[in-house]
Order: structure tokens, then C-alpha cells, then sequence
């Protein structure tokens, strides 16, 4: 018996050793404004995927690293889900992926077509999105899994205006 107590307590000291738990905020009406005018006149990434996304799922370790790689990077992560998904498992994620100190986002409307809209108007909704918005407010986007590549020219290029 002292034997699974003690198994078991370090089965948890293990567990909450790993990844640091995401903080993230409910994205519902009016969070996107509220996101683009707290990052005014900053260049930022603006990443769109969703936990029923296998593709995003597969490059998420990679914006980590990104990440790590460049620490002046303003990264937003937004779990834009067609369904919301619990946040636990959206946080749990991004810890996953070494993503927990990024800015974190999960969508909170069942209506999810209204929030898209607020962002794009024209976005029918696939994942994963990356929007580049310079400080000027012009967005690029990006559609399908992002060539991080691209992404460092990007921030390159924005460091030198």
C-alpha cells in the first residue's frame, strides 16, 4: 500500500513538473477588436487552429519552437474550433507544444461564423490561419499550414522598418 502512495505521488510531482499550464482567455464578441488595439502599432502572429485539426495539431511543436527561437515575436494563439472545445484540453495543448507563455485564445461562442466575420469577413472557416499584421495594421495572410520560413522573413523585414 505505502508502495502506490508513493508511486503515485510521484506519478503527480511528475506531471505538474512537465509543461506549464496555458493561461487562456475567452474569445467571444468584440475580442478581436479588443486584441488588435492592445497590439496597435506592434507587429504580430496571429494563429488560428483548432484542436479538430490534425494538421495544426502536427505543426504546433513547431510554432514553439518558433517560439523559443525568436523572443521578440508577438505570437496569438487562437483555438478557433467550429465547436468550442474544453480548456483544459485547448490549455493542455499549447503546453504541449511549448506554447504556454504565448498569448492564448480559445473561441467561446457556438456561433463561431460571428466571430470569424468580426476578424474576416471572407474567411470561410479553415484551419490553420496565420494573419502577419505589421505596424501599420495590414494584415497578410497566411491559409493552411504556415511556412515558418516565411513567417522569420516577416519578422525580419519588420524589424528593419
Amino acid at each position: 500500500m505505502k508502495f502506490r502512495l508513493v508511486l503515485l505521488a510521484l506519478l503527480l510531482a511528475v506531471a505538474s513538473a512537465g509543461a506549464q499550464a496555458a493561461d487562456l482567455q475567452s474569445f467571444g464578441r468584440g475580442s478581436w477588436s479588443k486584441l488588435r488595439a492592445a497590439h496597435d502599432g506592434q507587429p504580430t502572429v496571429v494563429h488560428f487552429w483548432g484542436l479538430t485539426c490534425a494538421p495544426c495539431l502536427v505543426e504546433m511543436p513547431e510554432w514553439g519552437k518558433l517560439q523559443a527561437e525568436r523572443p521578440d515575436m508577438r505570437l496569438v494563439m487562437v483555438a478557433a474550433d467550429p465547436v468550442p472545445q474544453d480548456p483544459a484540453r485547448v490549455s493542455d495543448m499549447l503546453a504541449r507544444a511549448d506554447l504556454a507563455k504565448a498569448e492564448n485564445w480559445a473561441f467561446a461562442d457556438r456561433f463561431n461564423e460571428r466571430l470569424r466575420y468580426e476578424i474576416d469577413p471572407a474567411w470561410p472557416g479553415e484551419l490553420p490561419r496565420t494573419m502577419l499584421i505589421d505596424r501599420d495594421g495590414k494584415e497578410t495572410v497566411l491559409t493552411g499550414v504556415a511556412d515558418l520560413s516565411e513567417v522569420r522573413a516577416w519578422l525580419d523585414a519588420q524589424k528593419k522598418r
